[in-house]
């Protein structure tokens, strides 16, 4: 489709195309399997080795380096040829380049060349605009994605005479995780899955995410998250795990089955410190994706515009690294109802709505929220989440839970302590709380040297006074006014 698209441009004789990629060598590559088609010679130029002949061997010379001495000898020839002009963007500011340029298209039904200018980006001054056409090279789709790793498994078996060890999972996880990349990149990083222990497993997709995000993002306004977490390391949520299994097969599938669309995402609002962003890294681990965490804050800019430039610009890496999880951490401090700042908040608020009605790529979006009443709306209204959850505090079996999990993690054995006691201690505790009790009362023993024990946890947290005494009134708002607006998330 793509090498078809460049072969009309060439047959319609438009003498400039305009080509931003970072895969030289393909567009190359293509520009020879067209030779056919265009009867002409092939030159490519570059500052550090000047104008080279591609579709013939020749003694390479290092000839007309300067884009002025090259673009002079171009126009001086009279026999029609293609020329590549690699790199040729930080010189388009020079009047003298453009000139020549044009004169040189201008003359194409005399000289009959056709100049390619091929760059990672590259802004046509305006004067050359009607004399060129754009070409966008597409990232490949998820067939061509699948082909490049199947022929980094071949060249494995050819190189080691084993065939690479994958199941159908795993390969589908792979080729999910290394679509958005360009084809450069996909075939680099398969080789580097498969020639690392000649399998395809598991555990190559976080090593995979960790590179394709290095390469994508060139902006401090998303963060990829290393540290995700699995539903075995949350306490409670049982309603909220059982809706996220019903939906992960349409996720990991990129799209809906039938009429039903891919899940859109979820809402969890409730009491700080009762697990919202733990379940949030949860999402991300169990299913596999990449968890990237929006980072509101960094996004605002003094200059007009800027700032939801830079939201669209963020939500566009999240598309590019999907199938992925999109955390918007305590979102009402990025998009707060009744702002007086000017106007980028509620400008921000419109960005992110209208992506979030017109995202095709499989990005799961996951808010966190403490502060129900300083959302707008607009973004709380049925049909923008799949689900609004409220986290509540933890009832007795959650707190059961949550002390086994952090006394394990301490390397104590939670049989030698009274839970009963420890859960009617605990009342009115956060998660949080709760683990922070314990991490004191771990340091306390080993000031003490002695073994934590459940005197030591008692004291712990009898000298905390729990949020839900300090900010009681704040929390009994939230609860009422969550009671018939939301899902419980247990």
């Amino acid at each position: 489709m793509l090498q078809h698209q460049l072969e009309v441009l060439i047959k319609s004789e438009i003498p400039l195309i305009i080509i931003e990629s970072t895969e030289e060598n393909q567009v190359v590559d293509m520009l020879l399997e067209l030779k056919p088609v265009y009867e002409r010679p092939l030159f490519k130029w570059t500052l550090t080795e000047g104008i080279q002949r591609m579709d013939r061997d020749m003694p390479s010379q290092k000839l007309f380096s300067q884009p002025v001495d090259a673009l002079g000898h171009i126009k001086s020839v009279s026999t029609p040829g293609v020329y590549i002009m690699a790199d040729l963007h930080p010189f388009l500011d020079e009047a003298m380049h453009v000139r020549l340029l044009k004169d040189i298209a201008l003359k194409f039904n005399e000289l009959g060349h056709t100049l390619i200018l091929l760059s990672h980006a590259l802004e046509v001054p305006v004067e050359l605009m009607k004399l060129s056409a754009k070409l966008d090279i597409a990232l490949p789709e998820r067939k061509e994605v699948e082909r490049i790793v199947r022929d980094e498994a071949k060249a494995w078996l050819l190189n080691s005479g084993d065939k690479v060890q994958a199941n159908t999972e795993n390969l589908k996880l792979l080729i999910n995780n290394l679509t958005g990349l360009t084809r450069t990149e996909v075939r680099r990083l398969a080789r580097n899955a498969i020639f690392d222990d000649g399998a395809i497993t598991a555990s190559d997709i976080p090593k995979i995410n960790e590179a394709k995000y290095q390469l994508l993002s060139e902006q401090g306004n998303l963060h990829f998250e290393y540290d995700t977490a699995q539903f075995s390391d949350v306490a409670g949520f049982k309603r909220l795990k059982h809706w996220l299994g019903e939906r992960q097969a349409f996720f990991n599938g990129g799209e809906g089955v039938g009429s039903l669309p891919a899940p859109k995402g979820m809402l969890l609002l409730g009491v700080q410190g009762c697990g919202k962003s733990l379940a949030a890294k949860a999402v991300a681990g169990s299913w596999h994706a990449p968890l990237l965490r929006l980072d509101f804050g960094s996004m605002y800019n003094k200059f007009y515009g800027e700032t939801e430039k830079n939201l669209r610009d963020a939500l566009q890496t999240a598309e590019v690294m999907a199938p992925c999880v999109l955390w918007l951490d305590e979102i009402e401090k990025g998009i707060a109802s009744g702002s007086d700042d000017g106007g980028p908040a509620t400008r921000m608020l419109g960005t992110l709505l209208t992506w979030m009605a017109e995202k095709k790529a499989p990005v799961f979006l996951v808010a966190t929220a403490n502060d129900i009443q300083a959302l707008p709306p607009e973004l709380v209204r049925k049909g923008r989440f799949d689900e609004i959850f409220f986290v509540d505090l933890p009832n007795d079996e959650v707190c059961f839970a949550i002390f086994d999990i952090h006394l394990k993690r301490q390397k104590v054995d939670p049989a030698d302590f009274n839970f009963a006691r420890l859960i009617e201690e605990s009342e009115g505790f956060s998660g949080a709380e709760i683990e922070q009790a314990v991490i004191s009362a771990f340091y306390a023993a080993h000031a003490r040297e002695i073994t934590l024990d459940q005197d030591l946890l008692i004291a712990e947290l009898r000298k905390t006074q729990p949020l839900s005494v300090v900010m009681a009134e704040q929390i009994a708002e939230l609860r009422l006014w969550a009671e018939d607006r939301t899902v419980s998330c247990d």
